[in-house]
């Protein structure tokens, strides 16, 4: 068989034309499929590196989303004298209660109106979420007027660049620094004062939500425990980073759904470039398969040496596909978050299990691609093979 197999590799050199066209149309392929996937994992990726290991999401316990949540005031005080919650070198409990609403701005590229999540923190916010940077200006200052942007709004919306002056909430409020957050969705926010923004909002009564930190990871559990057991709390608590990956699930599986759906179509057309390569290359070479015959050769092995051949190929054009897509990796783009209805910003990921699933599917496409030319070859009489001009 390797006999077999290693003749036909080499003899690709004389069909490099019809081998390279093979190759080239499962590379498109390929190129459209990881860079699909690369989507779905950007997206995931930004909302899960929203979640520290370390800090509690609480909401309502009927509530989806934080949007759709309320913590009431007087409960903030409760969560704040939980044992389980660390504490600031002020001593003060490093609880930020939020509000997340949604204003519209015009995007930078074409200038149409977009969904742009506005994040109320309480003091505490940037103790809480202490992966948020500033690299521009500085921090809002509490009671004030004053907000600050995410990196990747910035880059997106109009209106949003250090010193602007921004109108909502029947407010104007002044931007006074741009943040980074280690790439989570909070670039795509915008941050202010949660009490300024609650009467701005015409919403006294309730935050949407709390986020806290732990005294260690491992409080998680007693945390729960003990909110369950007060009956003031109708509220549930979710380990930050598992909060955001249910809020990616939604979206994430509807790109990877697009992602099956596009490349299946793409890969018939692919596979069958390839069937037909195969087909030919067997045509042309039925001399060959008979002599080979009556050497000695069995017809498992002839089949089996024309199955690697289309593998080959295949694999060829999947590395070259895998090339293709690569530089997408950390191009930025945006997408609507199906339970906040804001636009997220993100980038492309590609992963190494993105470029294995791609080599995978390469392969698949070679296999079918060149199983029925090989079966062909490999039930060919031998006489009448050997009659062939």
């Amino acid at each position: 068989m390797g006999l077999i197999s290693s003749y036909n590799l080499r003899s690709m050199i004389v069909r490099k034309g019809t081998a390279a066209m093979t190759a080239m149309g499962i590379a498109m392929v390929v190129a459209v499929f990881v860079m699909t996937l690369s989507i779905a994992q950007g997206f995931r990726s930004t909302l899960v590196a929203s979640g520290q290991p370390d800090n509690v999401m609480v909401t309502r316990k009927s509530a989806t989303s934080e949007n759709v949540s309320a913590v009431l005031k007087p409960q903030v005080p409760i969560l704040e004298a939980m044992p389980q919650v660390a504490r600031g070198p002020d001593g003060q409990a490093l609880v930020s209660p939020e509000l997340v609403v949604i204003i519209s701005l015009p995007r930078l590229t074409d200038n149409a109106p977009a969904n742009v999540p506005l994040r109320g923190v309480g003091p505490k916010g940037f103790e809480v979420r202490n992966a948020v940077k500033m690299i521009a200006g500085r921090r809002f200052a509490p009671g004030a007027r004053e907000i600050n942007v995410g990196k990747q709004a910035v880059g997106r919306f109009k209106g949003l660049n250090l010193g602007d002056t921004v109108k909502f909430g029947n407010a104007n409020w002044t931007i006074v620094g741009i943040f980074t957050a280690d790439d989570a969705s909070f670039e795509s926010e915008v941050w202010g004062d949660v009490d300024l923004m609650m009467a701005a909002f015409q919403q006294r009564m309730a935050y949407q939500s709390a986020t806290l930190k732990l005294t260690d990871p491992s409080a998680f559990e007693s945390l729960q425990a003990a909110m369950a057991a007060d009956p003031r709390l109708d509220l549930k608590a979710e380990r930050e980073r598992d909060y955001y990956e249910g809020q990616s699930a939604t979206t994430s599986t509807l790109i990877r759904a697009f992602a099956t759906f596009v490349t299946a179509i793409l890969s018939i057309g692919a596979v069958f470039g390839a069937m037909n390569t195969m087909y030919a290359i067997v045509a042309s070479r039925t001399r060959e398969i008979g002599t080979l015959r009556a050497l000695g050769f069995s017809r498992s092995a002839i089949l089996f040496s024309f199955v690697v051949e289309s593998v080959f190929l295949a694999v060829i054009g999947g590395l070259i596909g895998c090339l293709l897509a690569f530089p997408m990796h950390g191009f930025s783009t945006g997408t609507g978050q199906t339970q906040s209805f804001s636009e997220i910003a993100f980038n492309f990921r590609i992963t190494p299990g993105i470029v294995l699933v791609g080599m995978t599917f390469a392969v698949v496409m070679g296999i079918l691609g060149g199983l029925l030319p090989a079966l062909r070859g490999a039930r060919m009489p031998i006489t009448s093979a050997l009659r062939e001009a």
